[in-house]
C-alpha cells in the first residue's frame, strides 16, 4: 500500500492545528513547518505526533511549502493548511486514489465556511485545489502568495469528496488575511514590473462583485453570500490599490 506524507505550514495556528492533525491520523507521517509561532502551535503539533521544524524567516508561501515538501519522505504528499480538515469520506478516497495510482496528482473540491455558514456559491464552490500528488512528480511554484502545485510528470484527476475549509470564523479573520495576501500579491507584481492605475483598482472591485454575486449566484447564499461578495470586491480592489501605491512610491523615488 502506498504511503502518505502530510505537510502543513503554520504561524500562530493553535486554534486550528489540533483538529487538522486529528483529521489526518491515517497518514504515515505529518510534517509541520512553523515560521515562529508565539502561541502553542508547535507544542500542540508535537503532542499530536507531527515532526515539527521551526524557521526563523518568512520567504513567502511557495518557498515555505517547498521547505516542507523537501522534508517529506513518503511517495505521496497531501498539502494542507491548518484551517482545513479531511473528513472520513475524503480520507478513504485519498487512500483508494494512492493505491490505484492512475494519476500523478489529484485536485480536491474544497467547501469553505464563512462566519459559521457554508458558502455554496459566490465562486467558492466547487473550489478545486490540487493538494494530493506524487512527491517525485510535482513541486510548488515560488510565488509569495497564491502558490501552485506544478505537476512535472503524469496526469491530473479530480476527487469527489470535499476538503473542509474553516478559514473565516469571524470578519476580523478575513480582513487580516486580506491585508496579508493583498500586500504579498502587490509586492510580487511590483517586483515583476507590473503597472496599474486607480481606475483598474476600482473596475476590478466592481467586476468582482458582479461576477460573484450575479454570475456565480452569490445571492443564493443569502446575507452571508452578499457579505462574501462585498469582501471579494474589497479584495480585488485592495490588491490593485496596494500595487498602485507601490508604483507611485517607486516613481517618487526615481523622479
Amino acid at each position: 500500500m502506498s504511503q502518505l506524507s502530510v505537510i502543513i505550514i503554520t504561524l500562530n495556528e493553535a486554534g486550528n492545528i489540533g483538529a487538522c492533525l486529528d483529521s489526518v491520523a491515517f497518514a504515515d507521517e505529518v510534517i509541520v513547518v512553523d515560521s515562529g509561532s508565539s502561541d502553542a502551535t508547535v507544542a500542540i503539533a508535537q503532542a499530536k505526533g507531527a515532526r515539527v521544524t521551526v524557521t526563523t524567516d518568512w520567504p513567502g508561501f511557495g518557498p515555505q511549502k517547498s521547505r516542507a515538501l523537501a522534508l517529506a519522505t513518503k511517495p505521496w504528499v497531501l498539502s494542507l493548511d491548518a484551517d482545513e480538515r479531511v473528513p472520513e469520506s475524503l480520507a478513504r478516497e485519498i487512500q483508494v486514489a494512492m493505491a490505484r495510482e492512475d494519476a500523478a496528482a489529484y485536485a480536491i473540491p474544497r467547501l469553505t465556511q464563512f462566519c459559521g455558514e457554508w458558502i455554496r456559491h459566490c465562486g467558492w464552490t466547487p473550489d478545486y485545489v490540487l493538494r494530493l500528488f506524487r512527491r517525485d512528480a510535482a513541486r510548488f511554484s515560488a510565488d509569495l502568495v497564491h502558490e501552485q502545485v506544478l505537476v512535472d510528470a503524469g496526469g491530473t484527476q479530480r476527487l469527489g469528496s470535499s476538503l473542509l475549509h474553516y478559514s473565516y470564523p469571524t470578519p476580523q479573520t478575513y480582513w487580516r488575511k486580506l491585508e496579508q495576501y493583498s500586500r504579498a500579491w502587490a509586492l510580487q507584481r511590483h517586483r515583476q514590473g507590473q503597472q496599474t492605475s486607480m481606475a483598474r483598482a476600482v473596475f476590478s472591485g466592481l467586476f468582482a462583485f458582479v461576477r460573484s454575486y450575479v454570475a456565480r449566484l452569490g445571492f443564493l447564499d443569502g446575507a452571508m453570500g452578499f457579505a462574501v461578495c462585498v469582501m471579494q470586491a474589497q479584495a480585488a480592489y485592495g490588491k490593485y490599490f496596494e500595487l498602485y501605491c507601490l508604483n507611485r512610491q517607486h516613481e517618487r523615488k526615481t523622479a
